[in-house]
């Protein structure tokens, strides 16, 4: 896919998002709003209905206290028509039911001729009616479940009370009305009970206690509803782990509250629908972008395919190529075999060639040494001639050691180190080179500390790097005039020896310390003391630089790690 063809679908799905995100707040504020809406508006309408039931039944009791039929009913005591006479009036009215209670509270007439003869002077309606002047409301509790309403009136005559007359308020066709809605609604009285409600066991309880009956939500309810929440939109409550829509409003009687509970999962899925056809929208886009790249990708297929052709053609150059390549592979894998041989054999001569460098010094100064004795026995100075002789065969036991420590240019050492003072192996170097110094009639300037230059190292393997040192020092100034050798010994960050002389100085100085480099003639010199030199200062964690002076002659810088209190400092 190309850039801008990335950046197209990037963009456009970051817009799908955008949108999408945008959208779905506006719609679920304004479904929720509309649902809300016609919530309260049923709300209105049942509110009218009850209000339109009560104020139409409240007067017929009224109506029926000022009948005479009645009245002389209860001073004469002859009920036989009044039963009738109230199943007229109920199916005139539409009332629930009429019931006519003499003095004492006794049914004496009733639409339902059940009810005659049941003693109610216990009831509330009964008990407030004679109590009161006007006409009462009250609400009982039913003993089949639920609630009854009703009027109740007084029939007086000249103080005396006769009886009294009950209406009861058929509120229970509403509740069964509202049942055919998704909403669950309710009503409750001034002290905040349910008196009616499409949940049966909601009735006679606080609506904090009817919402906790349901209120028993899972692991995965808990979290929907902790999310709606962060969201800032979503249901009010939840029943039975759906969210609803609480509305409320306020019936004009006697402090009654209505609420219905209406169920947020429409507002989902009018919200989701709108969603899926602007989803769709931008999937098409999606398409239509694809549809293009694609039409791309085919011409660029197609030019792949005429390129193939070619590079079949050029495979089958390769394919000849290779097969001359192989043949010549043949006789090269010959030629490397005789080269190993020969390598072999190269390395045999090159670790002869470093025995016979590193010896040389000792057996310089040995033959020196035998010299001196037989010199002295000749003189008779048999005492003198001992330590000749110890000193021969202190260098018998240097070339034991050094014929041990040729490996080292191959790997790191450090089994010997001990702490040492680097002027004892400074002296140590001049004794040795002593004999060709004095030869060559090589004046040496030492530079050293008064304080001990403390090292951590092998003694006599930092011996062997000074001697090489000096040897090269001694080869570089044998055509000068005046030749001269410097050594100097400091100590700073580290314990630096510079070997310094007058000679003719370095030609490659960046192949100095490269095995087999060297300047000397055929049959003086391999190249391996440098190389050496630089592997062993490299085991004491150090390091060698040459370098070739302004006026004239070349130096050599040895830094190792200074000892200080025992703990050894890194080198720069």
């Amino acid at each position: 896919m190309p850039l801008w063809g990335k950046l197209v679908v990037g963009l456009l799905t970051l817009v799908a998002g955008i949108t999408v995100w945008l959208l779905n707040d506006f719609l679920t504020e304004n479904f929720t709003v509309d649902t809300r809406n016609r919530a309260e508006l049923r709300l209105v309408l049942y509110s009218g209905n009850i209000q339109s039931e009560m104020q139409r039944t409240q007067v017929v009791p009224i109506l029926l206290a000022r009948d005479p039929a009645l009245r002389d009913a209860l001073q004469s005591g002859n009920y036989a028509m009044i039963s009738q006479l109230l199943m007229a009036v109920q199916a005139e009215v539409g009332a629930g039911a009429i019931e006519l209670m003499d003095a004492t509270g006794r049914v004496v007439g009733a639409t339902d001729r059940n009810r005659l003869g049941v003693m109610r002077q216990q009831d509330v309606h009964f008990v407030d009616a004679r109590r009161a002047n006007d006409t009462i409301f009250a609400v009982h509790e039913r003993d089949s479940g639920g609630y009854g309403f009703g009027f109740a009136r007084a029939m007086r005559a000249g103080g005396q009370l006769l009886g009294v007359v009950a209406v009861e308020v058929d509120l229970v066709k509403f509740e069964r009305a509202w049942t055919g809605f998704a909403d669950v609604v309710t009503m409750t009285d001034s002290a905040g009970k349910i008196i009616l409600s499409t949940e049966p066991r909601w009735r006679g309880r606080s609506e904090i206690e009817a919402l906790a009956l349901f209120d028993a939500p899972s692991a995965l309810a808990r979290a929907l509803r902790a999310t709606a929440d962060w969201a800032g939109i979503g249901p009010d409550t939840f029943l039975s782990d759906h969210g609803v829509l609480r509305s409320e409003i306020r019936v004009p009687f006697r402090g009654w509250r209505m609420v219905s509970y209406t169920r947020y999962d429409g507002v989902r899925e009018s919200v989701n629908g709108v969603l899926a056809l602007v989803i769709t929208g931008f999937a098409l886009l999606l398409a239509l972008v694809f549809y293009l790249l694609s039409r791309r990708a085919w011409s660029q297929t197609a030019a792949f395919e005429r390129e193939s052709v070619q590079l079949r053609q050029l495979n089958q150059r390769l394919q000849r190529e290779i097969a001359a390549r192989e043949k010549a592979q043949k006789d090269l894998d010959v030629a490397e075999q005789t080269l190993a041989q020969s390598s072999k054999l190269a390395v045999l001569g090159e670790m002869s060639a470093a025995v016979s460098h590193e010896l040389n010094q000792p057996l310089a100064a040995m033959k020196t040494y035998l010299a001196g004795a037989r010199l002295l026995l000749n003189r008779r100075r048999s005492e003198e001639a001992l330590v000749s002789l110890q000193r021969i065969d202190d260098l018998i036991d240097r070339m034991g050691a050094i014929t041990r420590q040729l490996k080292s240019f191959a790997r790191k050492g450090g089994d010997a180190f001990e702490p040492l003072d680097l002027r004892d192996c400074v002296a140590e170097a001049l004794t040795m080179m002593e004999p060709s110094l004095r030869e060559r009639r090589i004046l040496v300037v030492r530079t050293l500390p008064d304080h001990p230059a403390m090292v951590m190292g092998d003694r006599l393997r930092l011996e062997q790097v000074i001697i090489n040192l000096m040897r090269n020092a001694v080869d570089a100034t044998s055509g000068v005039n005046a030749p001269q050798i410097d050594l100097l010994l400091t100590e700073g960050d580290t314990v630096t020896l510079t070997v310094r002389d007058n000679g003719t100085g370095i030609a490659d100085i960046h192949s100095v310390f490269e095995p087999f480099y060297t300047s000397k003639k055929s049959g003086e010199g391999v190249g391996l003391g440098l190389a050496i030199s630089s592997g062993i200062v490299a085991d004491h964690g150090g390091r060698i630089t040459a370098r070739n002076m302004p006026e004239g002659g070349a130096a050599f810088d040895v830094a190792l790690p200074v000892l200080r209190g025992g703990v050894r400092a890194a080198a720069e």
